[in-house]
Order: structure tokens, then C-alpha cells, then sequence
């Protein structure tokens, strides 16, 4: 079945208020910087134990709020005239349990979160329906989700060798053979990567992520060179959940083997991306960008 493309609301100019509903980790931070360089005023709402302590900072106004509270989130931007609201970062299950009892108080669901729950996601709980599910609560209020990567576009993967360690000729023969096959798995929304070495696919990424099917790798293929191709699945909701990399994922395909990352133009976040492509320069792991043509 061919994938549903989501049409997503056009990013507001400046200066217009964007609201961020901010999870961990360094996305959101650089969501605050680019909308700020912009000059976009930013209404925050923080995710309880889970946004970085520099985000308040960053922003006109910052609002904790619980995790399961999604019914509340609308209201709250709504009240200082936030229409288009940017969702991102990476949800920590030990954070949110932090503190306890609390914490679980806090983060209890609230009414219409559980109702959604009920109807909608027990059976379903992939991240796009998730998605998919805050983005209605949010449109009740009258906020729209607009393209997390809308305030950072130069943060992504762009066609071609973005490092000055070039792919060997082994290595661009293996993204060959693994693009079409990573295409599939995405496709079939089973995860986000695959690892391949001499034209043998080593490991498909499932639920638990990039990171760890690199480990899982290192322990299979005592062979350095291998290459992780990722990409995003075939109309993948750019609300949330953009496939990210960054300095963290070159210095783990360094430790564990690999020396090759092919990533898809234009639907991968690179974290910190002239850092991310000088570590990978100074540990020989060349980093090149699938266009969209090839995938």
C-alpha cells in the first residue's frame, strides 16, 4: 500500500510566535537557536525530566508540562497566541520515572490523553500513529505542527561525499546494494538502518535503535569498513520523529567497526553537522549523502 504523504502547514515568517514542545536531548536546542536566529519569539513547553537545562534560556516564555498531558498543551499555547508549534526531542523513560512518587503524579495522563489512548493507540502505538494522535489534540486547540527541520535545513544531510575522507570503492558498491534493500525495510516501517559489509547485509535496525544495532554489529563482524546506510521511510511525517545522527553515532561506528555512513539527503538530521563531519574526518569514517534520485 502506498504511503499517505502528510501535508504539512507552511512554516509563519517571522516575527510570528512558534510554540516548542521540547523532549531531551540537543534537537530542541537547536530548534530554539534557529527559530530565534529567525526571529521568531519562542513560547517553550517543557516536557517534565526531560528538556535540557539551557532551554529556558532560549525562549520568550518556558512552561513545564506532563508528559501524558497532551489535552493541556493546546491551551497553554493558545493563551499567549502561539498558532504553529514545533515538537521534537527524545523521550528518556528513566527521567520520566525520576523522582518518584512525584514525578508519576505530574506525568499521570490527563482525561483526553487517556480517551486517545483508549481509542486510538492501544493497538497502535508506532510512532507516526502517536504522532499523529497529538497533532489532532493539538488542532483542537487551534495550534497546528509545522516541519520539525523547517528552523534547521542546513542541519541536514545534503547529496553527496560531505567529508573529505571519501568512501572506497567497496563501500559505495555496498550502498548501492543496500539502498534498495533499505528502502523496503522502510517501507515496511521496520526501522531506520542496515548495516552492510562485501555486499552482505550484517543487521537491520528494529526497535531499538541506531545506536545499538551498531553495537550489535561490532560483536557480529570482527571486520573493520562496514557501512550503516539510514533514511527515512516513504512519506514520513516531518512533525517529529526526523531520523537524527550525530558526533555520538560516528565516534560508535568508529568503536565498533564501521567506517561508512550513507545517509538520505534531505530526510536526515545531522546533529551538530560541522562537528559531526570534522570527527568523522579525524577518525577516517567517511560520511555521504544518498540523494533522493538513488533512494
Amino acid at each position: 500500500m502506498a504511503a499517505t504523504l502528510t501535508i504539512l502547514p507552511d512554516p509563519p515568517p517571522p516575527p510570528t510566535p512558534v510554540g516548542l514542545i521540547a523532549a531531551g536531548g540537543r534537537l530542541p536546542i537547536m530548534i530554539a537557536e534557529g527559530l530565534a536566529s529567525a526571529g521568531h519569539p519562542i513560547h517553550a513547553l517543557g516536557l517534565r525530566n526531560q528538556y535540557e537545562p539551557e532551554l529556558p534560556s532560549l525562549c520568550t516564555t518556558f512552561r513545564r508540562v506532563g508528559v501524558l498531558r497532551v489535552a493541556s498543551w493546546g491551551g497553554l499555547l493558545r493563551k499567549v497566541d502561539v498558532r504553529h508549534a514545533i515538537m521534537v526531542g527524545r523521550i528518556d523513560k528513566a527521567r520520566l520515572m525520576y523522582g518518584m512518587p512525584w514525578s508519576i503524579i505530574h506525568n499521570l495522563p490527563d482525561p483526553r490523553t487517556f480517551l486517545t489512548w483508549f481509542r486510538h493507540l492501544r493497538h497502535d502505538r508506532r510512532s507516526h500513529a502517536v504522532l499523529a494522535a497529538i497533532a489532532d489534540e493539538l488542532s483542537r486547540n487551534g495550534v497546528h505542527l509545522i516541519d520539525s527541520t523547517a528552523p534547521i535545513m542546513d542541519q541536514l544531510a545534503e547529496a553527496g561525499v560531505m567529508t573529505k575522507r571519501q568512501p572506497t570503492t567497496q563501500q559505495r558498491a555496498d550502498i548501492a546494494f543496500a539502498w534498495p534493500l533499505l528502502s523496503q525495510t522502510l517501507r515496511l516501517d521496520i526501522g531506520q538502518a542496515v548495516a552492510v559489509r562485501d555486499r552482505d547485509i550484517i543487521a537491520v535496525e528494529a526497535v531499538e535503535g541506531t545506536d545499538r544495532m551498531i553495537e550489535r554489529v561490532g560483536a557480529i563482524c570482527r571486520a573493520s569498513g562496514w557501512t550503516v546506510c539510514k533514511g527515512a521511510r516513504a512519506g514520513h511525517d516531518r512533525r517529529s520523529d526526523v531520523p537524527t545522527v550525530g558526533p555520538k553515532t560516528i565516534e560508535n561506528l568508529y568503536r565498533h567497526g564501521g567506517r561508512c555512513l550513507a545517509l538520505a539527503a534531505g530526510d536526515v538530521i545531522m546533529i551538530d553537522k560541522p562537528a559531526l563531519l570534522d570527527l568523522a574526518d579525524q577518525l577516517g569514517v567517511s560520511v555521504i549523502g544518498v540523494p533522493a534520485a538513488q533512494a
